[in-house]
């Protein structure tokens, strides 16, 4: 009996291993290894995408190559890892919930400045959508408390193994409709999906390319930052 407990605890280990070998490098801890083998939501807060910890390959390339044209300088990944038995049709799930834009509106979101809850997005409305293919376009306004309504357009591809989502702000975000805070084009949400063996790989990163300035920094970590890590993982909790 106990032989048998260790075999399957050595083949369960060597699974994992192989796993994390393939999808992830060696930036990725074993107490973050250890929450992935659990089913965990992972999130990392890393300094630039050179600190990201998934490697490179045709699965991770559409969105590691939208991070490092972006270079932004506050950057976040979030990350699970589920089994595709029981969520074959993960995609097709991922993929009506994001591009259904009304339910972006009430997503609870915590201040740490000011210790309240908040909605991430007080209004979202639809302006056009545009297909072509497994590719879709929307463009919407959305609207965030302290930065009113603002453009954003938001780009998906959905295939059988595969998904890509992507949420950029097309204009300036003003803060107390006072100054520039993020400029457009440059805080920008993506979270891809793609299998892994018998495993589904969700896969989050959030950036903001904005200057470091020190009387800008704090805020911009605490309240945009958690603003994108807030969507990513409210969204992996609707899967």
């Amino acid at each position: 009996m106990k032989k048998s407990i260790l075999l399957l605890t050595t083949i369960f280990a060597l699974t994992s291993a192989a796993l994390f070998a393939e999808v992830f490098n060696s930036r990725l801890s074993s107490g973050e290894k250890s929450k992935l083998e659990n089913g965990e939501v992972l999130i990392r807060n890393i300094n630039s995408i050179k600190e990201v910890c998934v490697n490179e390959s045709p699965s991770s390339e559409t969105i590691l190559s939208t991070m490092k044209k972006l270079n932004p300088a506050y950057v976040a990944e979030v990350i699970q890892v589920r089994p595709c038995e029981g969520n074959e049709n993960l995609p097709e799930q991922i993929n009506n919930i994001l591009c259904n834009i009304a339910d972006y509106v009430g997503i609870p979101y915590f201040s740490e400045r000011t210790q309240k809850w908040y909605e991430l997005y007080s209004s979202a409305e639809i302006k056009e959508i545009r297909e072509e293919g497994n590719n879709k376009e929307i463009d919407c306004v959305l609207e965030m408390s302290l930065f009113g309504k603002f453009d954003s357009r938001i780009n998906v591809i959905q295939e059988e193994d595969f998904f890509y989502y992507e949420l950029k702000n097309m204009e300036n975000l003003i803060y107390h409709e006072k100054f520039t805070a993020i400029k457009s084009k440059k805080m920008v949400s993506c979270i891809t999906l793609f299998r892994d063996g018998d495993n589904w790989i969700l896969y989050a990163i959030g950036g903001i390319d904005a200057p470091k300035l020190w009387f800008l920094k704090d805020r911009i970590e605490t309240s945009f930052m958690n603003r994108i890590k807030t969507f990513c993982n409210f969204i992996f909790s609707k899967i």
